[in-house]
This record gives structure tokens, sequence and C-alpha cells, in this order.
């Protein structure tokens, strides 16, 4: 065998399958294509070193001596109305596709102008989600977690300590949001809305973070939920201070809303992208920023054990608004147990998630399907503009 450059015979593999993509080639179509195109033969021991050396990165193994490109099949693999994504869904389920993945790393591979909205609950604290942290949460043993007490009869879900983050750890989650920004922005088409789940103890560094990188704030979503976060008196001095409290019990959840800027005015940029507004509730009622909503039920729970899981009930309102024609495909970065896919599975969006820890990859596997299953018309409320009543809103259906 003569001398080859670095990589030639790599290349020429990959363009002997890429002529034929989805059904590949074998070792021995592989050998004539690179015979005819070298002018020498290229043993066939060669040719199985490279395509297993780089399986199941740049090759994708189909069967006995057979192989085509793992890109190839990411994308033959898509629905014909899905954006074409870099790299292979660990998970497929009707309109949606999970990869497993660093989520930053993912976007920075991705193709332009392909997302049309981001709604996600985000590891805002950073600190609680590494494996050190979460080893921990599952062994029920806390440390940044504060498992709360069962009273009543009931479990309830453990809560991130955002109070014990250093200085550091908050500059930290302002530098990241930051990155995130910076590497989501291209990735979505002009006028995108992005979604962000908070805690009124960071959503300052958050909000901060994604401005810088080049979005617009388009406002605030506030869910309405009383939870187990604060209310608490003085640790080991409660009796002493029974009728003090260390931090209001909280009653709201902010979800920042964000834009990236359109290609000039909002109608201009629908007609080209499909973005740049919220879908509304009717014709009657715009989308609107306050939603009451009940603590995740327990038999969303069973479906999906995963500490921050939010209701079938409040993310497919969320999720419904974030595409104003109902057209596109919606992100979640960090997608946990797919709740946030479930639900855009349920409204009839294509849908794309990205989880980096493979035992959430593998719940969100088994919870996407039971939870958009849940009962379509499930009752949606908002608060109404005029009285601070809730009132019964739209079903979920698209």
């Amino acid at each position: 065998m003569g001398r080859f450059q670095p990589g030639q015979i790599r290349d020429g593999i990959a363009e002997c399958l890429s002529r034929n993509p989805g059904e590949g080639a074998s070792i021995g179509e592989i050998e004539r294509y690179l015979e005819e195109a070298f002018g020498e033969v290229v043993p066939s021991s060669s040719i199985r070193s490279y395509l297993q050396l780089n399986t199941p990165g740049k090759f994708e193994r189909l069967g006995r001596g057979r192989y085509r490109l793992a890109d190839a099949l990411s994308e033959e693999s898509a629905e014909p109305d899905q954006v074409k994504l870099k790299g292979k869904p660990v998970f497929k389920h009707g309109k949606t596709r999970l990869f497993q993945a660093d989520s930053l790393e993912w976007l920075a591979s991705q193709p332009e102008n392909s997302i049309h909205g981001v709604v996600t609950d985000p590891p805002y604290g950073l600190v609680e989600y590494t494996p050190m942290e979460l080893a921990k949460l599952r062994a029920g043993r806390g440390g940044t977690w504060r498992i709360p007490p069962s009273f009543d009869g009931h479990t309830r879900a453990p809560l991130p300590r955002f109070t014990t983050l250093s200085s550091s750890e908050l500059d930290d989650l302002e530098r990241f949001f930051r990155r995130f920004g910076e590497t989501l922005k291209p990735v979505l088409v002009p006028g995108a809305h992005v979604m962000v789940a908070a805690n009124p103890l960071v959503s300052h560094l958050v909000s901060y973070a994604l401005d810088a990188a080049g979005f617009e704030r388009r406002g605030e979503i506030v869910r309405l939920v009383t939870t187990m976060r604060g209310g608490d008196r003085p640790k080991n001095a409660h009796e002493e201070f029974s009728d003090v409290s260390v931090m209001p019990r909280s009653n709201w959840e902010p979800w920042l809303l964000f834009r990236k800027p359109t290609e000039g005015t909002v109608a201009q940029n629908l007609r080209k992208w499909g973005t740049g507004g919220l879908r509304r509730i009717s014709a009657e009622r715009p989308f609107g920023d306050v939603i009451q909503s009940a603590p995740t039920h327990a038999k969303e729970r069973k479906l999906a054990n995963h500490p921050s899981l939010k209701p079938q009930a409040f993310l497919r309102q969320v999720v419904r608004a974030i595409l104003p024609l109902g057209e596109g495909t919606v992100l979640d970065p960090f997608a946990g147990s797919g709740s946030t896919l479930a639900a855009a599975e349920a409204v009839g969006y294509q849908s794309v998630g990205v989880e980096l820890d493979p035992t959430y990859a593998d719940l969100a596997a088994r919870s996407i399907p039971l939870l958009a299953a849940l009962p379509d018309r499930v009752r949606l409320v908002e608060v109404d503009p005029v009285t601070p009543e809730a009132v019964d809103s739209i079903s979920v259906e698209g």
C-alpha cells in the first residue's frame, strides 16, 4: 500500500458512505470505491480499522460488515418537517427527539436559525446538579438539597438551597448563563422567545446575563404556586422567635422571558420566520403573564421522579404560547425528566431536548410518552386581569 495523507482514507470512506446515506455501504463496496478514487488498493483490514476506530462517532454500524455515516442516521430518522440537527438522538417519540450531551457543546455544533423557541427549567443554582450533589440527593443526604420532612401523610419534594451559594458560585452562575445565551443565540431564528424558569434569589443574575448575551427582555411570567420554600422560623431558635419568619413563604415562581431581536417589524419577522410574538389563548384573550398553578401532582411525580418537575397543566400553557403560529421547533436544553418535551408533544409541537445526566436521560425516555398521554383537556387557569379570581382557560389542544 502506498503512502496516504493523514485522514485521507477516513475521508474517502466518508465520501463513499455519503453517496448512499440511508443504506450505507459494505466493506467490499468501500474497498472498490477507494481503489477507483486512489488508483490503489486499500486493504479491507485498514478500512475496518478506520470504521471501528471511529464508531459510534463518525460511522454507524448497520449490521455485519455494513456501515453508514452517523450524521446520516440522525437526519434520515427525523420526520420530513423536522429541522436537521447534528448528532444522534438517544430517544424519539412522536415529534420529540432527545439528545444526551452537554447542552453548551451540543448547541455549539448545531446549524444556525434552526430552533423557534425555548422553554426550560435549567440548573440555575449550577452546584445542585453536579454529580456529587446528585449523589447526595439520591441518597437522601441533602448537601445543597433541602429534604423537607414528611407530614400529613405526604412526602415533599427536595428543594435546592439557594441561600447557601457563595459569592464565587453566584459569579459562576452569571458567567454560565452569559455563555449559555451567547451559544444559544445563533441557533435560534430571529424573533424566537426564550422562557427560563428561575428563582427570586438568583433571577436577577440570570436576567443580566441573558441581556448581556444580546437578548431582549420581554417580561416575566409569574407562576402562582405555594411551595415549601421559605416561611421557616430561625434555625435552632424556633421557640424563642416563634413569631418570626427568616424569609417569606414562596407563593410564586418567576419565568424570565427573552427574545432574540427580530428582522424588521414583528409582522415582517412572523412572515419570514414564524416568530416574534406569543400565541394567544383565543381571539378574545391574549397570553397573560400571571398563571395560577398547583404544585406538581403526585401522579405526575410517580411517572417522572425529578426534583424540579413542573406540572403538565402549567407547562402545556407556556409551551403552547412560545410558538406564535403553532409552527416550528421548541428546545429544552436542560431536559431533565422530559416534562417540557412531553408538554410539547401533547400540544402537537416538534420538540428537541438535551440532557447531560444519563440517569435523567433514561428517565425522560420512559416518562415523556406517559406524561404526554395525560388527558388533553386538563383544567388550565390564569389570573383574570380584571379580578384576582382564577378563571378557566382553554384546553391544551393545539
